[in-house]
């Protein structure tokens, strides 16, 4: 049983070596001939993809954002009187960032305050935001799905000390703002 065992494990190391693809010293480029402390970022890249020639391909969500397909967009269904929706369905799925301005004079601590509230308020809506400051009194929010920038301008614009939201350089003031622009 132990030897039948210790058979099987030898064909297949010997099936793998057999079968694995190898150059032979004269076939082999002249990048792979280099020792691997000398190798630039070119030669790494190709290493790379013959690493990865022999992989199944990622499924789309898989890829990296810039990989991905874009959606597909119905223009049939589309108001085009309303541009706004028109960027909406276009950054489904993308990254996409909007720039918060507090209003007042506030100071770095309160603005991060405010804005963490406004987060929390967009996470307890099924809205993933993350939020970086920049200054004192403005922040990015960060939205995953790009689409959802929107859904988060609607409220944004309610509160009573946002200033300004500025998605895909289109500014839209806040409603309780003291034309402090």
């Amino acid at each position: 049983m132990k030897s039948t065992f210790v058979l099987i494990v030898v064909c297949i190391f010997a099936c793998s070596i057999s079968l694995s693809k190898k150059f032979k010293e004269e076939e082999k480029p002249s990048w792979a001939k280099k020792d691997i402390r000398d190798f630039n970022d070119a030669d790494m890249e190709r290493l790379l993809e013959q690493w990865e020639e022999d992989d199944d391909p990622l499924e789309p969500d898989e890829l990296p954002e810039h990989l991905r397909p874009s959606p597909a967009i119905d223009m049939a269904n589309i108001n085009p009187a309303n541009p706004e929706n028109i960027l909406k369905l276009s950054k489904k799925g993308r990254t996409l960032m909007s720039f918060v301005s507090v209003n007042g004079n506030p100071t770095k601590q309160e603005t991060d305050d405010i804005t963490k509230l406004w987060q929390t308020s967009l996470w307890n809506n099924h809205i993933q935001a993350e939020r970086y400051l920049i200054d004192n009194n403005r922040a990015i929010f960060m939205f995953k799905d790009g689409a959802q920038a929107w859904e988060a301008k609607d409220f944004l614009i309610e509160q009573e000390r946002c200033l300004l939201v500025s998605i895909e350089n289109k500014e839209y003031k806040g409603k309780h703002n003291r034309d402090e622009l």
